[in-house]
């Protein structure tokens, strides 16, 4: 007896055109970890510029340092968050791509607020050297 024989179904591992995935688990792990990773570099960052201009001494006033080297740390921080989304989307990680990318623009707005208002400060302090945030006229 001859039984009919169905014709083979597609296999998509053959072709050439075949698109690979990251495992969705592994994707929302990465994408949760280089989120936490950079948001607690951005914290130290900002602890940094903080003790900068802690003292606990009260006759002793103590300015804090200019923004532009911590703000170029957090730059850092943002490029290593656009280069881990550039390596997601080669690696077809969607969820990383998308919260590396949003870590990106928060980076950016961080630090473009932060040298906008170091740079009025700058200017501030050019121009009325005995403002109150100046250090002795610098």
């Amino acid at each position: 007896m001859n039984l009919p024989v169905a014709p083979r179904a597609y296999d998509a591992t053959t072709d050439p055109r075949r698109r690979t995935r990251a495992d969705r688990g592994a994707d929302i792990g990465a994408g949760c970890g280089l989120v936490f990773l950079e948001l607690i570099a951005l914290a130290v960052i900002f602890w940094l510029w903080f003790l900068s201009g802690f003292n606990l001494d009260p006759a002793r006033t103590v300015m804090p340092d200019s923004l532009w080297k911590y703000l170029a740390a957090a730059g850092g921080v943002g490029v290593l968050a656009i280069v881990a989304a550039a390596i997601a989307a080669r690696a077809g990680a969607v969820v990383t791509v998308v919260a590396q990318v949003v870590m990106a623009v928060v980076i950016l707005v961080v630090v473009f607020g932060g040298a906008t208002l170091q740079s009025h400060q700058d200017q501030l302090c050019r121009d009325v050297p005995s403002a109150a945030d100046c250090e002795d006229g610098n």
